[in-house]
């Protein structure tokens, strides 16, 4: 009886590994090496995504804030002297009752000056003329006053974002609340600063050129 032939793949006991078998273990090695690497490129492509797009939703939010008048950002810089003309304060926010405001329309829209009107009596402001103007200016709203209206014209100011104060020579406490075109409209009551500060003014020295004329 003829031995039998040996079995090239067992050495001692021990199955002996041939280069097909090594191939395909370097080659499954290989594969799990990819996938994880892809899991990982996934994972931080992810997250990249998800701190982009906080970041846009983070920008609009604040832009939006800005544009309403519900975040006020202050200059880092240090602030020019005070503008000639401007009074310097500080005043206090006043009783809006005691604050007599004339509302005059320059925006060219129709019926504003009375709706902002309305507004002002629902916060308990003494709401005097309401009349339309051909006033001009850049700013929302130009507030006038006389020295005697300081102090009243701050606490309006702080309720119409973007507006500037404008020193006339009139003598009691009254003022004038001019609506220009670029006007959107009051402050949000709940967000208005009422801790002393200043005005806000164009440097001006006399009320600009207007007429007044009733609205019917």
């Amino acid at each position: 009886m003829s031995p039998r032939p040996k079995d090239p793949t067992v050495y001692r006991g021990h199955h002996v590994v041939n280069g097909e078998e090594l191939r395909s273990q370097f080659e499954a090695e290989r594969d799990e090496q990819e996938r994880r690497r892809s899991r990982w490129r996934k994972i931080r492509h992810t997250v990249l995504l998800v701190l982009l797009l906080a970041l846009v939703v983070a920008g609009g939010t604040g832009a939006w804030a800005i544009l309403t008048g519900r975040l006020v950002l202050s200059p880092q810089a240090a602030s020019p002297g005070p503008t000639p003309g401007c009074p310097s304060g500080p005043f206090d926010y006043a009783a809006p009752q005691s604050v007599r405001v004339n509302v005059l329309n320059a925006a060219g829209k129709e019926g504003l000056a009375r709706t902002v009107a309305d507004q002002l009596t629902q916060r308990k402001f003494a709401v005097g003329n309401v009349a339309n103007s051909t006033a001009t200016g850049t700013p929302p709203a130009l507030i006038v006053a006389g020295p005697a209206g300081e102090a009243a014209a701050f606490t309006v100011q702080r309720n119409v974002p973007g507006s500037l104060f404008v020193l006339d020579k009139r003598g009691d406490a009254s003022l004038d609340l001019i609506l220009l075109p670029t006007f959107a409209g009051l402050k949000d009551p709940g967000l208005v600063d009422q801790t002393p500060g200043g005005l806000v003014c164009v440097g001006a020295t006399q009320s600009p050129s207007a007429s007044v004329a009733p609205t019917p």
